[in-house]
C-alpha cells in the first residue's frame, strides 16, 4: 500500500481550506500550526481564483504538507496534476470519477461528495477512494442545504466500507454527536479556519475522535 492510500485508510481529520472563508494569506497562517498538530488531509476549495492563482497557492500548500498530510484539490483535476497534488474531490456535478481516474492514474487519491446513500454506494462501487458527506449540519458553505438526519448517516457509515468523511457544520461542540454513531473521522473547515489557536482546534478535534473510545471502522 502506498503512503498516500495508507495514510488516507488511517485519517481522522480532513481540513477544508475555503477562500470564501480566508485570504490566501491566512489560510497559509492556518495550515502551518495545522498540519504540526496533526491534521491528516488538507483540501483547498477555491471557486473564484484564476487558474494561476490556484496553482501557485497549491505549491505553498504542499511545501507545507508534503510527507505530513494529503493534498487535494476541491474539483479541479487539472490543477490538481499540475500541482503534484496527492488527489482531487469531486462534485456530483463534476466530471465524472472514471474521467478523474483516467486523467490522474491508479496513484491519486479520488474523493466524491455524497448526499444520499445510493449515491455513496455508486461512489463506492465505481472506485473511490473516499466519500465526503453532507451537509451533516447547517453550514455557510452551502446554506441552501439543511442538516441532514443523522440516521442516514449513521447507516452510511454502517453500509460504506470506503472512508466516509461527514461534512458540513462540523465544529468541536457537535463532533461527539457523530463519533456517537460510530465513525471516527470529520472534514472540518471554519471551526479551525477561524479559531483564535488554529493548532489547539486541531488538537481538540482529533482528541474527540479518542476519547469515545470509537472501533475503526472502515468506513
Amino acid at each position: 500500500m502506498s503512503w498516500s492510500k495508507k495514510r488516507l485508510k488511517d485519517a481522522n481529520l480532513y481540513l477544508i481550506l475555503d477562500t470564501d472563508v480566508l485570504s490566501y494569506k491566512g489560510l497559509l497562517q492556518v495550515l502551518k500550526p495545522a498540519v504540526r498538530s496533526g491534521v491528516d488531509i488538507v483540501q483547498l476549495r477555491d471557486k473564484k481564483s484564476s487558474a494561476k492563482e490556484i496553482l501557485e497557492f497549491c505549491h505553498h500548500i504542499k511545501a507545507i504538507t508534503k510527507g505530513r498530510a494529503l493534498f487535494i484539490v476541491n474539483d479541479r483535476v487539472d490543477l490538481s496534476i499540475l500541482a503534484g497534488a496527492d488527489g482531487v474531490h469531486l462534485g456530483q456535478e463534476d466530471i465524472s470519477y472514471i474521467q478523474a481516474r483516467k486523467l490522474m492514474g491508479p496513484k491519486a487519491i479520488i474523493g466524491v461528495s455524497c448526499q444520499k446513500l445510493d449515491q455513496a454506494k455508486a461512489a463506492q462501487r465505481a472506485g473511490v477512494d473516499y466519500i465526503g458527506f453532507g451537509s451533516i449540519f447547517k453550514t455557510l458553505t452551502k446554506p441552501q442545504r439543511q442538516s441532514m438526519d443523522l440516521q442516514l448517516f449513521k447507516t452510511v457509515i454502517q453500509t460504506i466500507q470506503i472512508p466516509v468523511f461527514p461534512i458540513g457544520g462540523i465544529s468541536r461542540a457537535n463532533v461527539r454527536q457523530l463519533t456517537q454513531l460510530g465513525t471516527r473521522r470529520a472534514a472540518v473547515c471554519r471551526d479551525v479556519l477561524l479559531a483564535q489557536d488554529p493548532g489547539k482546534a486541531v488538537r481538540e478535534l482529533k482528541f474527540q475522535f479518542t476519547i469515545n473510545h470509537v472501533p475503526k471502522l472502515r468506513g
